[in-house]
């Protein structure tokens, strides 16, 4: 998705006006789910950089798709560049927690609003069987849903018992070998990642919606930001005594991983558009952000629990065994992540060398030579 390099005003995600609202008041969550352009000369990334945008740093010019420009560089979350200059317009608030059936109240009704305001026109949704993509397959009845990973894999049988209880229609994409090796230099190029983690956590994504635009569907409906807002990931959950966190409370914990989401979604942006479908984040909008940000600890996880405030929005509108499904990280839960190691030793690539698996994707990017021999 390119944009002229000159063009004054053009932006993705929102209009205009509401950008130029937003940066005169200085208000990060302005009422969308998210943007990134151009607008009177300026270039904008909203405060969470749930749109992409770029600048050529050494040519000038920019583009939302980095593959049009020479040298590019993303413009950072909450960002504003002009003339050259950059500064920071948006910062993520940090309220004070609301009582907890205020609170509640409020993730609710932003968490159903935003999934049952997605047009369902050309739309599939991305599932996985867990509570994040179950309240968005709610939201839209008749989209079909979509999960992909290799045989046996956790997700692709959550899925089916989810989409059962759901009466909903699934299809599988079934992974194999040469679906890795085919999509691992194009998903490298579209996303300018090379780490396996990335490309672990991206690729089913991209199969999935390769998939769907095989199909005749142009946009795909996906689950991010949930975990990051709702405090799905066991580092939150007790952070005094994870390493992986610097905070030592659930809240200050979820803040950092929420941190996180610009450079997870520039990822996963360019990964679902160069596999032919727009992405559609019911639950990365700015009503549902401000909503969890709000959300006391308790609400966060509670004896064990995880993304406690999500699972009971979604009490209404999913089935209890969807809505208390525990998911595996993607690239564990569809196999991904193993297959690509088994991949690698089978090149030659062995556990023993340094970074074996970032060995075997070079080499399948025609970047670096392939293993010495033994």
């Amino acid at each position: 998705m390119g944009a002229p390099s000159g063009a004054a005003t053009a932006i993705d995600g929102a209009d205009a006006a509401t950008v130029r609202a937003a940066l005169k008041a200085g208000d990060p969550l302005p009422g969308t789910a998210g943007f990134a352009g151009a607008v009177d000369g300026a270039l904008v990334r909203d405060v969470l950089g749930r749109r992409p945008v770029f600048v050529d740093a050494e040519r000038g010019g920019w583009s939302f798709d980095p593959a049009d420009l020479a040298s590019p560089r993303s413009v950072p979350a909450g960002g504003v560049r002009e003339r050259g200059h950059e500064r920071t317009a948006w910062t993520l608030p940090e309220p004070a927690p609301k009582r907890p059936d205020a609170a509640l109240d409020a993730v609710a009704d932003a968490v159903l609003t935003s999934v049952r305001g997605v047009d369902d026109d050309g739309l599939a949704v991305a599932f996985s069987g867990g509570v994040d993509s179950g309240v968005v397959a709610a939201g839209v009845p008749e989209a079909p849903l979509y999960v992909a990973g290799f045989e046996g894999a956790h997700d692709v049988a959550a899925a089916r018992d989810a989409a059962d209880a759901m009466g909903r229609e699934l299809r599988v994409v079934d992974l194999s070998h040469a679906d890795l090796e085919r999509a691992v230099p194009e998903l490298a190029a579209a996303t300018r990642r090379r780490n396996p983690m990335d490309l672990a956590i991206a690729l089913p994504l991209y199969l999935v919606a390769e998939r769907a635009a095989a199909d005749g569907y142009d946009r795909l409906a996906v689950g991010q930001g949930a975990d990051e807002l709702f405090a799905g990931y066991a580092k939150v959950a007790d952070p005094a005594g994870d390493d992986r966190v610097a905070a030592d409370t659930v809240r200050g914990a979820r803040r950092e991983t929420v941190l996180t989401l610009p450079d997870q979604l520039e990822r996963d942006v360019l990964a679902l558009r160069a596999a032919g479908v727009e992405p559609v984040a019911p639950l990365l909008h700015d009503r549902v952000v401000a909503a969890a940000l709000a959300l006391p600890g308790e609400l966060l996880v509670a004896d064990g629990e995880r993304k406690v405030a999500l699972r009971a929005a979604a009490e209404s509108v999913v089935p209890d065994r969807v809505r208390s499904a525990e998911k595996k990280a993607v690239q564990y839960g569809t196999y991904v992540s193993r297959e690509l190691d088994r991949l690698a030793r089978r090149a030659g690539f062995k556990r023993r060398m340094d970074d074996h698996v970032s060995r075997y994707v070079a080499s399948l990017c025609d970047e670096t030579e392939g293993p010495a021999e033994p």
